[in-house]
């Protein structure tokens, strides 16, 4: 509790002097009586014994006043974070090349399963220097012939565990292929609607959440050879919706050997590899950057530095949400003296 004009409580240093006076000036009529003996051993009344109520009563009121005056608060703390977040959509590809093997930590798995688990400590935090994004929004969509949106972009990344379990390499030849345009473009176009809903969200109650900006970080092994879009002509509409793009290259080029997501057989091949051409224009058309990553390690860098580059600022705002308490204490006040008033012209009226 508080008070809003605590200086009026100076006021109540004044009472002690007023009862004071009081006393010292006030004068009781006096009888000469040859002994007061026999009346001194009659016992006092109820009424006699509360003659000096009144004037307490009035003390009361005075007192009750001042606190009122000096208006006493109910204060409650309230801490509202204001979250100023970015918009991350990841595209992996799925296509059946990602069963490449490549290392993660000294152990061999295929280029998907090391895209899942370093995206993982870039969401959530490792100990070689990634904090994890706990403020961003994050969703996931994956292409291989077709794109698809695996995860909505969601503050809530618990759920995120069980979205990645459920990407996995094609199984299907008709499904097989890689639509890096087709996966841009819908990855930019969830990133739009979201940023639209939270926008119409936020006219509504100004405590909404806000995207600093938006970025994309596509992940792929291969060429464009599906998909109604190149990933040129993604780029230049995700430019247009303001939306940046950080693309990596998994693996390397030449021979490459894993295990077929479709017929599930191991294999090697040679093929092209990735598209660094393209990628680079991608990335530089909409002012992000382009990185290799052979490993896991290599990966985990270029995750570091987009991290470094998309930093989430948070602010907590602190405010007291304050309730006049004066009221009572006035209406109380107001009673005493009515009571007072009452009495004192009443039972317990005095005769000079």
């Amino acid at each position: 509790m508080r008070f809003e004009s605590p200086w009026v409580l100076l006021f109540l240093l004044l009472i002690p002097v007023a009862v004071w006076v009081y006393y010292k000036v006030k004068g009781d009529g006096s009888l000469r009586f040859s002994s007061i003996r026999q009346a001194a051993r009659v016992k006092k009344s109820l009424r006699v014994r509360l003659m000096g109520l009144p004037f307490w009563m009035r003390i009361a009121v005075l007192m009750l006043l001042v606190i009122g005056l000096a208006r006493p608060q109910a204060g409650t703390e309230r801490v509202r974070d204001v979250n100023e977040g970015i918009a991350i959509e990841m595209v992996v590809d799925r296509s059946s090349s990602m069963g490449a093997e490549m290392d993660y930590g000294g152990e061999r798995v295929n280029r998907l399963q090391a895209v899942k688990r370093v995206f993982k400590e870039f969401v959530f935090g490792n100990k070689g220097g990634l904090e994890g994004r706990p403020h961003d929004l994050i969703g996931m969509v994956t292409f291989a012939r077709y794109a698809d949106t695996v995860a909505p972009l969601t503050l809530a990344h618990g759920a995120l565990d069980q979205f990645l379990d459920s990407v996995a390499l094609v199984k299907r030849k008709s499904e097989d292929g890689t639509a890096i345009g087709d996966g841009i473009a819908l990855a930019a176009a969830r990133l739009k609607e979201a940023e639209e809903t939270l926008a119409k969200q936020n006219d509504r109650n100004q405590a909404g959440y806000e995207i600093k900006s938006k970025i994309l970080i596509l992940l792929t092994d291969g060429q464009n050879n599906a998909g109604a879009r190149t990933p040129r002509e993604a780029a230049r509409l995700a430019k247009e919706w303001g939306i940046k793009i950080y693309t990596i290259g998994v693996g390397g080029e030449g021979r490459t050997t894993g295990q077929d997501g479709i017929w599930g057989r191991l294999f090697s091949m040679a093929g092209r590899g990735v598209d660094r051409e393209t990628l680079a224009a991608v990335a530089e058309t909409t002012g992000g950057v382009f990185r290799m990553a052979e490993d896991a390690d290599a990966l985990r860098a270029v995750y570091s530095e987009i991290d470094k580059l998309e930093k989430t600022e948070i602010e907590a705002a602190r405010y007291m949400d304050y309730r006049e308490l004066f009221q009572p204490i006035v209406l109380v006040a107001m009673g005493l003296l009515v009571l007072e008033v009452l009495l004192s012209n009443t039972v317990l009226r005095r005769i000079p």
